[in-house]
């Protein structure tokens, strides 16, 4: 069987081309604030708690929430910037508890 990679790529491209022409897809801004989140949400459930996923996990759901707020209801940069290094600077403390592991523990 010859590879069908190609074929399936411009089948695809040609979905999203007509879905994007009828305006069947959501806005860019709110792709990138659910993209921003999924992204938090999947480093906290792979790499479970450690002292770079309680800093990377939270942080990139924050700035999901951030892009959405300034997008769709008008919140300042000026305000949501200075509370995302304000979240970022606890989080930063937070992962320094001794009782946060390095790394993820191997699974026995």
């Amino acid at each position: 069987m010859r590879d069908a990679g190609l074929p399936i790529t411009l089948i695809v491209l040609g979905f999203l081309g007509i879905a994007w022409y009828f305006r069947l897809f959501p806005d860019f801004d709110l792709i990138v604030a659910i993209a921003l989140v999924a992204a938090g949400v999947a480093v906290m459930v792979f790499d479970g708690i450690t002292k770079s996923s309680v800093v990377i996990g939270p942080f990139l759901i924050a700035a999901g929430i951030a892009w959405w707020a300034h997008e769709f209801h008008d919140a300042s940069w000026r305000v949501l910037i200075p509370a995302l290094l304000v979240l970022l600077g606890a989080l930063m403390l937070v992962a320094r508890r001794p009782n946060i592991p390095n790394k993820r523990a191997p699974k026995a």
